[in-house]
Protein backbone atom coordinates (compact mmCIF):
# COMPACT_ATOMS: atom_id res chain seq x y z
CA UNK A 1 0.00 0.00 0.00
CA UNK A 2 1.93 3.28 -0.99
CA UNK A 3 -0.43 5.66 0.64
CA UNK A 4 0.32 3.90 4.25
CA UNK A 5 4.16 6.04 4.05
CA UNK A 6 1.66 9.19 4.12
CA UNK A 7 -0.73 7.44 7.00
CA UNK A 8 2.66 7.12 8.89
CA UNK A 9 4.56 10.64 8.32
CA UNK A 10 1.36 12.10 8.86
CA UNK A 11 0.80 10.65 12.55
CA UNK A 12 4.50 10.80 13.24
CA UNK A 13 4.60 14.06 11.92
CA UNK A 14 1.00 15.75 13.69
CA UNK A 15 3.15 14.43 16.87
CA UNK A 16 5.85 16.87 16.62
CA UNK A 17 3.84 19.58 15.28
CA UNK A 18 1.28 19.58 18.11
CA UNK A 19 3.82 19.40 20.66
CA UNK A 20 4.86 22.93 19.72
CA UNK A 21 2.16 24.16 22.02
CA UNK A 22 3.94 23.06 25.25
CA UNK A 23 7.27 24.31 23.76
CA UNK A 24 5.55 27.55 23.32
CA UNK A 25 4.10 27.51 26.89
CA UNK A 26 7.48 26.11 28.41
CA UNK A 27 9.16 28.38 26.74
CA UNK A 28 7.75 31.64 26.25
CA UNK A 29 5.10 31.90 29.00
CA UNK A 30 7.49 33.36 31.93
CA UNK A 31 8.66 36.36 29.71
CA UNK A 32 4.96 36.98 28.19
CA UNK A 33 3.66 36.56 31.96
CA UNK A 34 6.10 39.04 33.21
CA UNK A 35 5.51 41.72 30.64
CA UNK A 36 1.83 41.47 31.30
CA UNK A 37 2.64 42.67 34.83
CA UNK A 38 4.77 45.32 33.86
CA UNK A 39 2.13 47.15 31.16
CA UNK A 40 -1.02 46.36 33.59
CA UNK A 41 0.94 48.19 36.50
CA UNK A 42 1.81 51.39 33.76
CA UNK A 43 -1.21 51.35 32.01
CA UNK A 44 -3.56 51.21 35.38
CA UNK A 45 -1.59 53.92 36.87
CA UNK A 46 -2.00 56.27 33.32
CA UNK A 47 -6.22 55.13 33.70
CA UNK A 48 -5.77 56.35 37.50
CA UNK A 49 -4.17 59.86 36.38
CA UNK A 50 -6.92 60.13 33.82
CA UNK A 51 -9.42 59.36 36.43
CA UNK A 52 -8.08 61.79 38.91
CA UNK A 53 -8.45 64.86 36.47
CA UNK A 54 -4.79 64.50 35.40
CA UNK A 55 -3.84 64.82 39.15
CA UNK A 56 -0.86 62.70 40.94
CA UNK A 57 -0.92 62.83 44.92
CA UNK A 58 -3.58 65.66 44.63
CA UNK A 59 -0.86 67.82 42.58
CA UNK A 60 -1.55 68.95 39.61
CA UNK A 61 0.26 67.07 36.76
CA UNK A 62 2.64 68.97 34.23
CA UNK A 63 2.42 68.43 30.97
CA UNK A 64 5.46 66.60 30.66
CA UNK A 65 4.89 64.31 33.60
CA UNK A 66 2.07 63.63 31.85
CA UNK A 67 3.84 62.38 28.19
CA UNK A 68 6.80 60.79 29.91
CA UNK A 69 3.79 58.46 32.03
CA UNK A 70 1.84 57.76 28.54
CA UNK A 71 5.46 57.04 26.74
CA UNK A 72 5.81 54.46 29.55
CA UNK A 73 2.48 52.71 29.38
CA UNK A 74 3.19 52.89 25.74
CA UNK A 75 6.30 51.22 26.12
CA UNK A 76 5.05 48.67 27.99
CA UNK A 77 2.06 47.41 26.06
CA UNK A 78 4.69 47.35 22.99
CA UNK A 79 6.98 45.28 25.28
CA UNK A 80 4.00 43.00 26.18
CA UNK A 81 3.30 42.48 22.16
CA UNK A 82 6.97 41.86 21.27
CA UNK A 83 7.19 39.26 23.89
CA UNK A 84 4.29 37.73 22.22
CA UNK A 85 5.36 37.75 18.76
CA UNK A 86 7.70 34.56 19.10
CA UNK A 87 4.67 32.55 19.81
CA UNK A 88 2.62 33.84 17.36
CA UNK A 89 5.14 33.50 14.94
CA UNK A 90 5.08 29.76 15.59
CA UNK A 91 1.79 29.69 16.43
CA UNK A 92 1.01 31.07 12.65
CA UNK A 93 3.89 28.98 10.82
CA UNK A 94 4.89 25.76 11.54
CA UNK A 95 2.07 24.95 14.28
CA UNK A 96 -0.77 25.37 12.51
CA UNK A 97 0.54 24.90 9.12
CA UNK A 98 2.45 21.40 10.01
CA UNK A 99 -0.89 20.38 11.74
CA UNK A 100 -2.58 20.87 8.72
CA UNK A 101 0.13 18.98 6.59
CA UNK A 102 -0.21 16.46 8.70
CA UNK A 103 -3.58 15.77 8.41
CA UNK A 104 -3.15 16.10 4.80
CA UNK A 105 -0.57 13.44 4.36
CA UNK A 106 -2.97 11.01 6.31
CA UNK A 107 -5.99 11.79 4.45
CA UNK A 108 -4.03 11.01 0.85
CA UNK A 109 -2.42 8.32 2.39
CA UNK A 110 -6.19 7.07 3.02
CA UNK A 111 -7.23 8.24 -0.37
CA UNK A 112 -4.23 6.45 -2.41
CA UNK A 113 -5.77 3.26 -0.77
CA UNK A 114 -9.07 3.94 -2.89
CA UNK A 115 -7.75 4.88 -6.04
CA UNK A 116 -6.85 2.19 -9.03
CA UNK A 117 -4.45 4.35 -10.77
CA UNK A 118 -0.61 3.52 -12.22
CA UNK A 119 1.41 2.75 -9.52
CA UNK A 120 4.25 5.68 -10.40
CA UNK A 121 1.18 8.04 -10.04
CA UNK A 122 0.55 7.06 -6.78
CA UNK A 123 4.02 7.30 -5.93
CA UNK A 124 4.39 10.62 -7.60
CA UNK A 125 1.40 11.84 -5.23
CA UNK A 126 2.62 10.27 -1.98
CA UNK A 127 5.86 11.57 -2.33
CA UNK A 128 4.89 15.14 -3.72
CA UNK A 129 3.01 15.56 -0.17
CA UNK A 130 5.77 14.30 2.12
CA UNK A 131 8.35 16.53 0.38
CA UNK A 132 5.60 19.19 0.19
CA UNK A 133 5.77 19.25 3.75
CA UNK A 134 8.82 18.85 4.81
CA UNK A 135 9.81 21.98 2.36
CA UNK A 136 7.04 23.59 3.26
CA UNK A 137 5.59 23.45 7.75
CA UNK A 138 9.71 21.74 8.22
CA UNK A 139 11.81 24.38 7.44
CA UNK A 140 9.67 26.89 9.31
CA UNK A 141 9.61 24.48 12.60
CA UNK A 142 13.55 24.40 12.02
CA UNK A 143 13.44 27.98 12.17
CA UNK A 144 10.69 29.18 14.48
CA UNK A 145 10.57 26.11 17.09
CA UNK A 146 14.45 24.81 16.43
CA UNK A 147 15.72 28.25 15.93
CA UNK A 148 18.20 26.40 13.40
CA UNK A 149 20.49 29.39 11.47
CA UNK A 150 20.66 27.28 8.30
CA UNK A 151 16.97 26.44 7.37
CA UNK A 152 16.53 30.09 7.74
CA UNK A 153 19.07 30.43 5.24
CA UNK A 154 16.39 28.54 3.07
CA UNK A 155 13.59 29.47 4.22
CA UNK A 156 14.68 33.37 3.25
CA UNK A 157 15.89 32.47 -0.74
CA UNK A 158 13.58 31.55 -3.49
CA UNK A 159 13.79 27.94 -2.52
CA UNK A 160 11.57 28.34 0.13
CA UNK A 161 8.18 28.74 -2.47
CA UNK A 162 9.21 24.67 -3.08
CA UNK A 163 7.34 23.01 0.22
CA UNK A 164 3.90 25.39 -0.73
CA UNK A 165 4.18 24.89 -4.68
CA UNK A 166 4.49 20.79 -4.46
CA UNK A 167 1.58 20.80 -1.66
CA UNK A 168 -0.49 22.58 -4.54
CA UNK A 169 0.92 20.09 -7.02
CA UNK A 170 -0.22 16.97 -4.75
CA UNK A 171 -3.77 18.56 -4.07
CA UNK A 172 -4.31 19.11 -7.83
CA UNK A 173 -2.49 15.60 -8.70
CA UNK A 174 -4.72 13.62 -6.00
CA UNK A 175 -8.11 15.80 -7.50
CA UNK A 176 -6.96 14.01 -10.74
CA UNK A 177 -6.08 10.61 -9.77
CA UNK A 178 -9.63 10.89 -7.66
CA UNK A 179 -11.38 11.68 -11.12
CA UNK A 180 -9.30 9.10 -12.78
CA UNK A 181 -9.63 6.29 -10.80
CA UNK A 182 -11.59 6.32 -7.11
CA UNK A 183 -13.55 3.58 -7.28
CA UNK A 184 -14.70 3.41 -2.83
CA UNK A 185 -13.25 0.35 -2.43
CA UNK A 186 -9.51 -0.66 -1.31
CA UNK A 187 -7.77 -1.35 -4.18
CA UNK A 188 -4.12 -2.78 -4.82
CA UNK A 189 -1.04 -0.91 -6.67
CA UNK A 190 -1.15 -1.70 -9.94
Amino acid sequence: MIGKKNIVFGFIYLVFTAALGPLMIVKYFGDVADAEVVKQQKVGELQQVVQDGYEKDMEPMTPDQIARMNTQAILSLSAKLNTRSAIDTIKGGPHAHGNLEALLNIAVGLLLCFLAINRAFKQLISWVFILGTVFHSGLLYLTSGLNLEWANTLLASPFSYIGPVMILLGLGLAGIASMLGFRGTIEPDY
